[in-house]
């Protein structure tokens, strides 16, 4: 075995070859910061950058995603993978970029109006176009002020990310534009007061088959309509209108509850007196046939044996008659005179 100064030889030319390129760059590292210190670079400096270098490609390695969210990982901007919620490790220096997708998250964009504090820069209108967005024309050409929000979701991260340039402004420009449209179909009563809900429905359907069909990666969840106000100058006349609308609308609540409380009661009051007269009706059915089964009975009576049967009825008669009679006078063929009779009525009331 053969050795010399500068190290063992194992007879490996790939060795001592890689020993050879090894040496040349520990040389030329050390050449390099004889050459920053003879320039004045302090060699605490150059730990320093070392440092920091180290500590830059640490912190460009890792990110956090959160639980409502995805990353959309890219290498050299090229579309990589989707990234659950939670801590991940990429490529440092800016060779693979993360964005964070806010998946879960409902979204929301404001027409007409501004809410303090929003972060999102397509949630509300730009200053000189907030009265702009909410003057509308109706189908009977009167105007109309439409104040609205759309709710929303990202369906799909990696076609809201690149299919369409600027998908939360063309957003924007898709509820305006349908939201023209369905107003510009209605009158301008039916948009302030009895069309909401049909303007909300039509609203979102088309909303979303546009995102659709622009594949932008959105899932609209709804369309809400807030302030519908005529402009400033006929705001008086159309506040008449209205006052004069719901004084309508009393009027006539009132008289349907007054009809409810009327008719039902006079309907009552039918099926009463209908029973009443059925009632009476069978009663004098009844009474009728009672009085003809006893006609013919009595008089079955009167064929067998007709003086006795009137003298029968004459004495019942009779009794019936009498005894409602104050003045009673008996008169008899053979007597001459008529004799009065003792007023035993009389007598009997003036005793104690």
């Amino acid at each position: 075995m053969a050795s010399n100064n500068g190290g063992s030889d194992t007879g490996d030319p790939w060795q001592n070859k890689g020993h050879t390129h090894t040496n040349k760059l520990i040389q030329h590292r050390q050449n390099w910061t004889r050459q920053l210190i003879a320039n004045g670079v302090p060699y605490g400096a150059i730990i320093l950058a070392v440092i920091g270098l180290v500590g830059l490609v640490i912190w460009t390695a890792y990110y956090t995603v959160p639980s409502d969210s995805v990353a959309v990982v890219q290498r050299f901007g090229q579309y990589l993978k989707n990234v659950p919620p939670g801590l991940h490790f990429k490529l440092p220096m800016g060779i693979d970029k993360a964005t964070i997708v806010p998946v879960k998250r409902q979204l929301k964009q404001e027409f007409g109006f501004t809410t303090p504090g929003a972060n999102d820069p397509y949630q509300s209108p730009r200053p000189n176009e907030e009265k702009r967005e909410t003057q509308m024309v109706t189908g009977d050409l009167n105007a109309a002020l439409v104040e609205w929000v759309v709710q929303y979701r990202i369906s799909d991260p990696v076609k809201f990310l690149f299919e369409v340039r600027e998908p939360s402004e063309t957003l924007r420009y898709v509820s305006e534009s349908v939201m023209r449209e369905v107003v510009g179909d209605r009158t301008v009563d039916e948009v302030i007061t009895i069309g909401r809900q049909e303007i909300e429905i039509e609203a979102l359907t088309k909303m979303q088959a546009l995102s659709t069909k622009y594949v932008m990666g959105i899932s609209i969840d709804q369309v809400q309509l807030k302030n519908i106000n005529p402009p400033q100058a006929v705001q008086e006349s159309f506040n008449e209108v209205n006052q004069a609308q719901q004084e309508k609308e009393k009027l006539i609540n009132e008289a349907r509850r007054d009809y409810n409380k009327v008719i039902p009661l006079a309907e009552g009051e039918k099926d009463q007196r209908i029973r009443e007269a059925d009632g009476y009706r069978l009663k004098r059915i009844n009474e009728a046939k009672g009085d003809v089964a006893r006609f013919n009975a009595l008089l079955a009576e009167y064929l067998k044996a007709p003086e006795v049967t009137q003298r029968r009825i004459y004495i019942e008669t009779m009794q019936e008659i009498m005894p409602s009679i104050r003045s009673k006078i008996i008169m008899d063929e053979q007597a001459k005179n008529i004799l009065p009779l003792l007023n035993l009525n009389a007598y009997k009331r003036s005793q104690p």
